[in-house]
């Protein structure tokens, strides 16, 4: 007997339409998670001894995003379309056609970060430890949007929940979106929010988010289907294993160093 599998249930990417204008679930995906952070910041921040106020975490937030958008874009086009950059360079503007990466936002993150510390005479690892926390909610809301837009898929298989989705052919596939969502999201997030709620040395609670996220990345990329245009290296690793892979090792040497060099991180000038 042919095993039945999960059909994907085609959800209009398109959350409300007000004319000519129309509104993504996907940005309202990256609308949730950023007053998510909001929310989650000036609580933070209002708690006794936070040292921060308001203005500052709306000012983080707001360099934060733009580093989202800016480095997620340019990431994109270097780290999996770069050939297609080359042949088109406008092609980095064309955001209406799709593409953000993971890591290419996180660096545009960390850039932030640093003009940020710069700005407000406060540590680099100081601003990482407080934005970690937050950023597993919107990393979860941007697995559902992938979802909804019935993209990024994963690899054929015969598991029970298997699912076939309308760009991925007649073929059953792993809902890999999903996983991400559990493990990049949801388990990511109540690891950090339990780890922060000791003090910790600085440097560890964004250690441990490097760590965490670029463990459950490497395993997810296993269940996701590779990019087409770049498949498999060495028959083995895709692309978001080899850019997650630093992190991991990185992230488990800043929390290394947070614990035995306590001070390292921190700076005289930290508020």
């Amino acid at each position: 007997m042919s095993q039945t599998y999960l059909q994907y249930p085609e959800i209009d990417p398109i959350a409300i339409s007000l004319g000519p204008i129309n509104v993504y679930w996907y940005g309202l995906m990256y609308l949730l998670g950023f007053l998510f952070a909001n929310w989650m910041g000036n609580r933070q921040a209002a708690k006794p001894g936070s040292k921060w106020d308001k203005e500052e975490v709306g000012d983080l937030l707001f360099y934060g995003f733009l580093g989202v958008i800016l480095g997620g874009r340019i990431g994109y086009v270097l780290f999996y379309n770069f050939g297609l950059f080359l042949d088109d360079p406008m092609y980095l503007f064309r955001i209406t056609d799709g593409g953000m990466s993971f890591h290419g936002g996180l660096i545009g993150v960390l850039l932030a970060f640093a003009y940020f510390g710069r700005k407000t005479q406060r540590s680099f690892f100081v601003i990482a430890d407080f934005i970690a926390p937050m950023v597993p909610f919107g990393l979860a809301a941007g697995r559902i949007g992938n979802f909804i837009n019935g993209e990024l898929w994963g690899r054929v298989t015969d598991v029970p929940w298997a699912m076939i989705f309308p760009t991925g052919g007649d073929l059953p596939r792993h809902p890999s979106q999903l996983y991400q969502f559990a493990m990049e999201g949801v388990l990511l997030l109540v690891i950090l929010q339990i780890f922060a709620r000791k003090p910790r040395p600085v440097g560890a609670i964004s250690g441990l988010f490097l760590f965490g996220y670029g463990i459950f990345r490497f395993v997810a990329e296993y269940f996701r289907q590779p990019d087409s245009q770049l498949g498999l290296y060495f028959d083995l690793i895709s692309m978001g294993q080899i850019l997650s892979t630093p992190m991991i090792f990185l992230g488990a040497l800043i929390m290394f160093i947070a614990y035995k060099k306590p001070t390292l991180f921190s700076a005289k000038t930290d508020k």
